[in-house]
């Protein structure tokens, strides 16, 4: 039988799966596939709660990724109805994961259920209790499983959000990729009245960051806006006037586009650093993390079927984007060509998170009309 999308939602938002506590929305969703007829695994790691369900044995293979972890709520006496109540008001629903993105799963799960008994080849969905943490044991844990198994997709949707105000507007055909600097000089402590016996680590450290925002790290490619390097933090932890301290922290943040790699800024970091370095005598450390490699799937036969039944089911046509933070297809796009569809994603984090019950039919009709056309 197939779910109603809406009241599958309502019924993931009551699971108040607060990243990485997800194990009763992940088994909620195990259990309704396999009534379905879908071959379900658990794919835990380190503790986080994923699965992976398939039904079919032949290709080609459709996938979906999705997650039912979500955000914390913040206060929740801020929220018009407790943000797990799942309440409808005004053919809205409201509550922690409304937007982001458990209907966007309930959605995928209505229209493969519907889908799966006359699907000439396979359909598979990779759902994961860590998109909203870090990450590491989510869908790269689900990936790994497949690799191990010999399991395969095709192509495959990510169910995030990706309009940014009306159903249709916008499918996000990639991702920008994203890494962090800590930073940290270090110099010589000393009375601020006699700079000639210490060395300012905060002026060696303005420097250093003044050359990383002097220009444009580039001015954006065929696919890409231009990428961003944005300054996120600085501390001295001083609270003296007459000290100059010994060192001070800062933070930045680049989110960039295919022009460059997270190892080529690297190199463009540490060669800064050095420079500064060899200037004052301070020693500028960073630590870096990469969040994930920029990436695009080319506009070709896979984004023609998402766009032609977004604009079926919406009448607008979608622009193919690269806009906005990561996703797990930063994990996806290792495996196969991937593009994000979804709903409006305005509320997503937000207190009152909310997504009209529309949207969500008109969700699982998108998905429907794309499981359709890929297996025509």
């Amino acid at each position: 039988m197939t779910p109603d999308p809406v009241e599958l939602t309502r019924a993931l938002i009551r699971d108040a799966s607060v990243t990485p506590d997800s194990a009763g929305a992940i088994q909620l969703v195990a259990d309704l596939l396999s009534e379905a007829g879908f071959t379900v695994t658990r794919t835990d790691r380190n503790g986080i709660p994923n699965l992976y369900a398939r039904f079919g044995t032949e290709g080609p293979v459709l996938g979906f990724n999705g997650h039912v972890d979500v955000v914390p709520v913040g206060d929740a006496a801020d929220w018009t109805d407790p943000p797990f109540a799942a309440e409808i008001r005004d053919g809205t629903l409201y509550g922690r994961g409304a937007c982001d993105m458990k209907s966007g799963v309930a959605a995928w799960i209505a229209a493969a259920i519907t889908a799966a008994p006359d699907c000439p080849g396979s359909l598979v969905l990779t759902i994961t209790g860590d998109e909203e943490g870090d990450g590491v044991d989510g869908t790269a844990a689900i990936l790994d499983w497949m690799d191990q198994a010999g399991e395969r997709m095709d192509a495959c949707i990510v169910g995030e959000p990706t309009c940014p105000q009306t159903m249709g507007e916008m499918i996000k055909i990639g991702r920008r990729g994203s890494m962090t600097s800590w930073i940290t000089a270090r110099g010589k402590q000393g009375h601020s009245a006699y700079p000639h016996r210490a060395r300012n680590p905060i002026h060696a450290m303005v420097d250093f960051l003044a050359r990383l925002t002097a220009a444009p790290l580039d001015e954006g490619t065929d696919h890409f806006d231009a990428s961003t390097l944005q300054i996120t933090g600085f501390d001295t932890g001083n609270g003296a006037n007459n000290v100059i301290p010994a060192a001070c922290t800062a933070m930045a943040n680049i989110r960039f586009n295919d022009a460059h790699s997270s190892a080529s800024l690297t190199e463009w970091l540490t060669a800064h650093a050095q420079a500064v370095e060899d200037a004052t005598g301070v020693t500028i450390e960073q630590r870096i993390a990469v969040s994930g490699e920029s990436f695009v799937t080319p506009p070709g036969p896979l984004t023609q079927i998402v766009s032609d039944a977004v604009e079926a089911e919406t009448g607008q046509r979608p622009e193919l984007s690269t806009s906005g933070g990561t996703s797990d297809a930063r994990f996806v796009k290792d495996h196969c060509p991937v593009i994000e569809v979804g709903l409006v994603g305005q509320s997503m984090h937000q207190v009152d998170e909310h997504v009209e019950v529309a949207h969500i039919q008109q969700l699982t009709a998108i998905y429907s009309r794309i499981i359709r056309e890929f297996f025509a």
